[in-house]
C-alpha cells in the first residue's frame, strides 16, 4: 500500500480533499506539516491547493522557504513522485522544481468552473494511466492560474514532452493552453485543475480518478 504525504501549509484548504481522494484509491495518506524537515518515509508527496501563507507577495513565494520544501526537493531529486495541485503547482514553480510561473488570470477574474483538459503526454507519474489525447472534465478554482514562461522554456517543454495537460478551451490565458507540466524525468508534476475534486460522477465528474490512480500507483522507479 502506497503512503502518500499531503503537505499542509498555513492557509492550505484542499488538504482534506487530497487526503480523501488518495485513500479512496487504496493509498494510506498522512498530513505533513510545513515545518517538518523530513517526509517520514512516504512513497509520494502532494502539495494541495489553498492559499499558502495567505499568498502574500505572490502565491507560493513564501511557502517555498518552508522547512519541508528542502525535504521535498531532495525527495524529487531522488526520483520521488511529487504532485502540486493549484497552489501546490505555484509552490513548485516558485521553488524551482518546475519551470515557468503562474500569473493572474486573463481579465483578472477568479475562476471556479468545470474545465476540459486534454492529456498531452503520458510520460509522467500523474498521466501514466491516461491515454494521450483523452479529454477529462476537471474543475478549476483559481485567480493566479495562467501559466507563463519565456520562449526558450516553452521550446524545452515541447521538446522534452513535459506538457502533460492542455486546456481544450483556455479559460485563463495560459500560454500554449498549458494546464499542467512535469519536470524532465516526469516524477514531479504540477497542474492548476483539481483532480481530487473529480472523483465521483455524483459530484459532476470522476475524470480525476485516472490521474490520481496513476500517481498513487506510480512504479517504484518513478518514486
Amino acid at each position: 500500500m502506497a503512503r502518500i504525504g499531503v503537505v499542509v501549509f498555513p492557509g492550505s484548504n484542499c488538504e482534506y480533499d487530497a487526503f480523501s481522494a488518495v485513500t479512496s484509491l487504496g493509498a494510506q495518506a498522512q498530513f505533513i506539516w510545513h515545518s517538518q524537515t523530513d517526509l517520514d518515509g512516504v512513497d509520494g508527496v502532494i502539495l494541495p491547493g489553498g492559499f499558502a501563507h495567505g499568498d502574500y507577495l505572490r502565491p507560493g513565494a513564501l511557502a517555498r522557504f518552508s522547512p519541508v520544501m528542502e525535504a521535498v526537493a531532495a525527495f524529487a531529486s531522488a526520483g520521488g513522485a511529487v504532485l502540486g495541485i493549484c497552489n501546490g503547482f505555484q509552490v513548485l514553480t516558485e521553488a524551482g522544481l518546475l519551470p515557468g510561473a503562474l500569473q493572474k488570470n486573463r481579465g483578472l477574474t477568479f475562476l471556479c468552473q468545470p474545465t476540459t483538459v486534454i492529456v498531452e503526454s503520458t510520460n509522467s507519474v500523474l498521466t501514466r494511466g491516461a491515454t494521450q489525447g483523452e479529454e477529462l472534465v476537471i474543475p478549476i478554482n483559481h485567480f493566479s492560474g495562467s501559466y507563463t514562461c519565456d520562449d526558450a522554456t516553452l521550446a524545452s517543454l515541447e521538446a522534452n514532452n513535459q506538457i502533460v495537460l492542455r486546456y481544450k478551451d483556455n479559460p485563463n490565458g495560459s500560454r500554449a493552453d498549458i494546464a499542467g507540466v512535469s519536470n524532465v524525468d516526469g516524477n514531479v508534476v504540477g497542474l492548476m485543475p483539481h483532480p481530487e475534486r473529480a472523483m465521483s460522477t455524483l459530484l459532476g465528474s470522476a475524470d480525476g480518478r485516472v490521474l490520481l490512480e496513476g500517481f498513487v500507483h506510480a512504479p517504484v522507479g518513478a518514486r
